[in-house]
C-alpha cells in the first residue's frame, strides 16, 4: 500500500548532525514520512540521488528509511528498510559488543554506516560524539573527539582508510586503543593492518554487510542475532531481521527475488559457521582464459612492507584480454618486480601483477570503497 511520500533530509556534516536525532527517533516509531538522507553540502549528489530515487512521490507503507548504495555500477539503488529492521540491527549489535553505550560519528552519516552510528544513539538513549570529515579523516581531531566520549561503554565505527591515518599518530591510536571497540567496515581489511590494531590493544571488530542488510550483520565472520548467511555456488547470500523490503522503484530485483534473502554480489565460503569474503563476482578479471580475483591479489600485495595501501584492477591487454595491475600507496620505493615476486610466493604467477602504478591515494566511493571505475580511467589516462 502507499500511503505516504518519501522526503528528502539534508545531513549536515559535523555536530549540527546531532539536530536530527529527534526525528529519527520519531522515524523509529513510526512517526512521519519515510526519510531518504541526502549529504547537505553536495548539491551535485543531491541532484544525482533525486534523479534516481525521486524524492515527494509515493512510497510503500512501513519503510523508515531509504539509503543508497554506493554499488561498483555508478548508478545509486535506495535500500528501503523499515524501522523493525533498523532496530533489529542496533540490538544486535548491541547485544555483541557487550550493551549499549556512547558513539563517536566518524562517518559521513548519510551512508548507512554513519546512520547507524546516530540510530544505536537514539536507541540507547546515549548522545553521539560527531566528527566533522566533510574534508577527510583528522586523527588529531580524532584524539579530542574520544575524550569527549561518555562511558561506560564507548563505541565508534571506522573505514580502514581511517584506521591507517590514525596510524600517523601515537596519541590517535592510544585513544582507539580506550574505546570498548572499533567496529571497521565498509571495505577489505588487509590482514597486516589488522594485525597491527591488535598489537596495539585496539578491540578490532571486523564487519560485513550493505544498505541492504541496514548496515553490519556479520561481526568477524559471525552472524549477528537473527542474521541467516549461506552460499549458493560461492555467492554469498544473506536473510534475516535486517534484511531491507527490496530497492526503491525496482519491485522485480534479481537481488530480492527470494522472499527473505538478499543475493550478494560477494564471493565467499562458510566453514562451521565462519564467513570468509574471497572477492566481488563482478569485479573478476579474465586474464589468458584463467580468472583472477583483485581481492585475493590486494590480500597478497598488503603483506609487503612497503604497501600502504593498494587496488587491483584488470585493464584491456591484446595477448591476454586482461592484464592483472596494481595500484599502490608505498611507504618506501618499490618495484613491479619485486611485488610480482611477493605475489607469487604465495599465489600463482598468473595473478603477480603486469604493470605497477604508484599512486599518492586511491579513488574511493561511498564509506571507504575504492572506486575501481575511477581507479582504471586514471590508470587508462596515464
Amino acid at each position: 500500500m502507499l500511503d505516504s511520500v518519501l522526503d528528502s533530509v539534508p545531513i549536515p556534516a559535523g555536530p549540527a548532525a546531532a539536530d536530527l536525532l529527534p526525528r529519527l527517533s520519531r522515524m523509529l516509531a513510526g512517526d512521519g514520512p519515510a526519510i531518504m538522507p541526502v549529504p547537505a553540502d553536495d548539491p551535485r549528489e543531491i541532484a544525482r540521488l533525486h534523479d534516481a530515487l525521486s524524492p515527494g512521490t509515493p512510497i510503500a507503507d512501513g519503510i523508515a528509511l531509504v539509503v543508497a548504495t554506493s554499488g561498483t555500477t555508478g548508478i545509486p539503488k535506495g535500500a528501503m528498510l523499515s524501522a523493525s529492521a533498523l532496530t533489529a540491527s542496533a540490538t544486535a549489535t548491541e547485544e555483541r559488543l557487550g550493551g549499549p553505550g556512547s558513539w563517536l560519528l566518524a562517518l559521513p552519516a548519510h551512508h548507512i554506516a554513519g546512520m547507524q552510528v546516530l540510530l544505536r544513539s537514539v536507541l540507547a538513549g546515549t548522545s553521539p560524539v560527531i566528527m566533522d570529515v566533510s574534508r577527510g579523516f583528522d586523527p588529531a581531531a580524532l584524539i579530542a573527539a574520544v575524550g569527549e566520549m561518555s562511558g561506560p561503554l564507548r563505541y565508534t565505527s571506522l573505514v580502514p582508510g581511517q584506521l591507517v591515518k590514525a596510524f600517523e599518530n601515537p596519541e590517535a591510536v592510544a585513544a582507539l586503543a580506550s574505546l570498548d571497540a572499533v567496529l571497521l567496515g565498509g571495505a577489505a581489511t588487509p590482514i597486516p593492518l589488522r594485525d597491527r590494531a591488535v598489537d596495539a590493544g585496539i578491540r578490532l571488530v571486523r564487519t560485513y554487510g550493505m544498505s541492504e542488510t541496514a548496515g553490519g550483520c556479520v561481526y568477524d565472520g559471525v552472524a549477528l542475532r537473527d542474521t541467516m548467511v549461506r552460499i549458493d555456488d560461492g555467492r554469498v547470500v544473506l536473510g534475516g531481521q535486517t534484511l531491507a523490503s527490496g530497492y526503491r522503484g525496482l519491485p522485480d530485483h534479481p537481488a530480492f527475488a527470494e522472499p527473505g534473502w538478499f543475493r550478494t554480489d560477494d564471493a565467499g565460503t562458510l566453514v562451521d559457521g565462519v564467513l570468509s569474503i574471497t572477492g566481488r563476482l563482478d569485479e573478476a578479471i579474465s586474464t589468458g582464459g584463467l580468472t583472477v580475483v583483485p581481492q585475493v591479489v590486494e590480500a597478497a600485495l598488503a603483506t609487503h612492507p612497503a604497501v600502504i595501501e593498494c587496488a587491483v584492477v584488470g585493464l584491456p591487454d591484446e595477448r591476454l584480454g586482461q592484464k592483472v595491475v596494481a595500484a599502490v600507496v608505498a611507504s618506501k620505493p618499490v618495484t613491479l618486480a619485486q611485488l610480482r615476486s611477493h605475489v607469487a610466493s604465495s599465489l600463482d604467477i598468473t595473478a603477480a601483477p603486469r604493470e605497477l602504478f604508484l599512486l599518492e591515494s586511491l579513488p574511493t566511493r561511498g564509506p571507504g570503497k575504492v572506486n575501481r571505475t575511477e581507479l582504471r580511467r586514471v590508470l587508462e589516462r596515464r
